[in-house]
C-alpha cells in the first residue's frame, strides 16, 4: 500500500526505487520529527542496502520538491516533517529534545487579527517555543497540564 509521502512523490513525477519507497514510508509513519540519522536507523532496519548517503539525497530531494520540512529545533540537527501536515506549532523540551505539537485556537486568531491589522493577508506562520518541564511541585493545576490540541 503506497504512503502518504510515496502518493506525493509520484503526484510529482519522482522515481520510486525500493529505497526510496521505504523512506518514504518511514516518513510518513514516523510520529515524531526524525532526522537523517535517525531515519537511517529506522530505514536500514527494513532495507540493510539503505546507505545513510541514500537518506541524505532523498531527504534533499523530498525538501526541494515541497514534500518534508525542515525544521531547526536546536541540537545542531536538522529534523524533518511532512508538509500539510496541518496548522500546527511546538513546544521543545530543551533537556530530553522531544517535540511536543499543539494547536491553540486563540493564539491562531491573535496572529490573524496582528496580521490583519498591519495590513497582511497571513501566508504562514512558525512558532517554535523551548522549555524545560517544570517539576512535579511546581506543575500549575490539571488545565495547565499537556494540551496538544486544544
Amino acid at each position: 500500500m503506497e504512503s502518504r509521502i510515496e502518493r506525493l512523490c509520484i503526484e510529482r513525477g519522482l522515481k520510486m526505487t525500493g529505497q526510496r519507497r521505504v523512506i518514504a514510508q518511514v516518513l510518513s509513519e514516523a510520529e515524531d520529527h526524525p532526522d537523517v540519522e535517525e531515519l537511517y536507523r529506522r530505514s536500514s532496519a527494513l532495507d540493510k542496502r539503505i546507505s545513510i548517503a541514500t537518506v541524505y539525497r532523498t531527504v534533499r530531494l523530498l525538501e526541494e520538491q515541497g514534500i518534508l520540512e525542515r525544521r531547526d529545533f536546536g541540537g545542531g540537527r536538522a529534523r524533518y516533517e511532512p508538509t500539510g501536515h496541518g496548522q500546527h506549532d511546538h513546544l521543545i523540551d530543551i533537556e530530553s529534545g522531544k517535540v511536543i505539537e499543539f494547536e491553540d485556537r486563540p493564539y491562531h486568531d491573535l496572529i490573524q487579527q496582528i496580521a490583519d491589522r498591519l495590513g497582511f493577508d497571513l501566508i504562514s506562520h512558525r512558532l517554535e517555543l523551548f522549555g524545560r518541564r517544570r517539576a512535579p511541585d511546581l506543575q500549575k493545576l490539571p488545565e495547565a497540564a499537556d494540551r496538544t490540541k486544544r
